[in-house]
C-alpha cells in the first residue's frame, strides 16, 4: 500500500493537524488509512493523551492510551529537543535506516494509505550525521510538505523543498497551513511559493475552512476516494 512521508519547514507547523484531518477525511470516504509517528520528543508517559500519536489515533478511531501510543511511536524521548539531542540524553542513538525499517511492517500490512509523520522539519537532526531528509530518502516515499504563512515562511519552505529535491526526494504537494495571528496574506504566500516551487502543487489551507482541501490533496497524492 502507498505510504507518504509528512514533513515540513519546521516544528509546530501543523503536520499532526494535517495528518489527522486527512486521516479523518479518508475514513469518511470508506478507506482504511493508517499512520505512524516513529519518533517523538517531549513525551510525557504520564500524559500519553497529549502526544502527537494520540491525535493520530483519535483520527483513526482507535483507543488513545499508552499502549496504542507506544505502538504508533516506538521511539519516545522525554526532552523537548531535536531527536538527536533528546535521544543522546537517554543514551540512545537514532538512524534513518533503522527508523525506516521499523515503518516497513506497518506499511506492508496496511489496507489503505499510510501517513508517516516526521519530527520537526525536513532538516531536523536525527544523529550527528543524519537529518529527517535522510529518513525521507531511506523511506523512498513521496513527500507531503507542510509550510506556514508567517513572515519568513516562504524562505523556510523553499529551503526545505530545495534540500529534498537535491536528495532526489519528490515532494508532490505543499500545504500552506495558515499561521494563526500572522499579518502575512495566505493567498499571496501560496502564489509566491507556486511561482518558485514549480515541481509540486501548492495549496492553501485556511483556518476553519479546510474542508474542500482534502479531496484535491488525495487526488494529487493518487489516493482514489
Amino acid at each position: 500500500m502507498t505510504a507518504f512521508f509528512v514533513t515540513g519547514s519546521g516544528t509546530d507547523i501543523g503536520k499532526t493537524w494535517v495528518c489527522a484531518s486527512l486521516l479523518r477525511f479518508w475514513r469518511g470516504q470508506g478507506l482504511e488509512p493508517d499512520a505512524i509517528k516513529p519518533v517523538a520528543t517531549g513525551y510525557d508517559p504520564a500524559r500519553p493523551q497529549d502526544s502527537d500519536a494520540a491525535a493520530l489515533l483519535a483520527a483513526l478511531g482507535r483507543p488513545v492510551d499508552a499502549l496504542h501510543v507506544e505502538a504508533m511511536t516506538p521511539l519516545r524521548f522525554a526532552a523537548p529537543l531535536s531527536p538527536d539531542q533528546a535521544a543522546r540524553r537517554e543514551g540512545a542513538r537514532l538512524s534513518a535506516r533503522s527508523i525506516a525499517q521499523s515503518c516497513q511492517g506497518a506499511v506492508a500490512t496496511a489496507r489503505g494509505p499510510v501517513l508517516i509523520e516526521g519530527a520537526g522539519g525536513a532538516m531536523t537532526p536525527l544523529n550527528e550525521n543524519e537529518t529527517m531528509l535522510d529518513l525521507a530518502v531511506a523511506l523512498g516515499a513521496p513527500v507531503l510538505f507542510v509550510g506556514g504563512s508567517y513572515l519568513g515562511a516562504i524562505s523556510h519552505t523553499l529551503t526545505g523543498l530545495a534540500a529534498l529535491k537535491a536528495a532526489g526526494v519528490a515532494a508532490r504537494v505543499v500545504l500552506v497551513n495558515e499561521t494563526p495571528g500572522s499579518s502575512v496574506d495566505l493567498n499571496e504566500t501560496v502564489a509566491t511559493l507556486a511561482g518558485h516551487a514549480r515541481d509540486c502543487t501548492v495549496i492553501a489551507v485556511p483556518r476553519g475552512g479546510d474542508g474542500p482541501v482534502w479531496p484535491e490533496v488525495s487526488r494529487l497524492l493518487g489516493v482514489a476516494v
